[in-house]
């Protein structure tokens, strides 16, 4: 196991700088099966644009709805993640903050294997409100 560590401030840089594909330990990975058990961040991010895009649309930030609306993108991403069908227990995580000019710098550390076990942030920003969710996901 090795422990990483990402501090990330909110900004619109692509999450990708963290992006990698790993392949699943005993499986020769070949043109068929390319990508069958692996982590594909770009796979997962558009799943969550997809989410984020569905829940907030062009919504306002209203205090009152930002339980519901959390609720509904971690729920929902954990639905298409596992439609996937891939050996991975997920956890996804969002953040939806009301753009008032206050900074918000998110920071993790992870102690599991860099060779089998993945994640990625995937921020998106609105008129009135930032979104950051995060999905990790350790092969089972």
């Amino acid at each position: 196991a090795q422990v990483a560590f990402w501090p990330k401030p909110l900004s619109r840089t692509s999450p990708s700088a963290l992006a990698r594909w790993v392949t699943a330990p005993g499986i020769e990975a070949t043109m068929d099966d390319e990508g069958e058990n692996e982590f594909v961040s770009e796979q997962v991010n558009e799943i969550v644009k997809n989410v984020i895009t569905k829940t907030l649309g062009a919504a306002q930030y209203n205090k009152d709805r930002v339980n519901a609306w959390s609720t509904q993108i971690v729920d929902e991403t954990l639905k298409e993640l596992a439609k996937l069908n891939k050996p991975f227990k997920y956890v996804v995580t969002s953040i939806i903050m009301q753009k008032n000019g206050t900074p918000l710098h998110t920071g993790l550390s992870l102690y599991w294997d860099t060779k089998t076990d993945g994640v990625t942030c995937v921020q998106v920003g609105l008129d009135s409100m930032d979104c950051i969710t995060t999905v990790f996901a350790a092969m089972i």
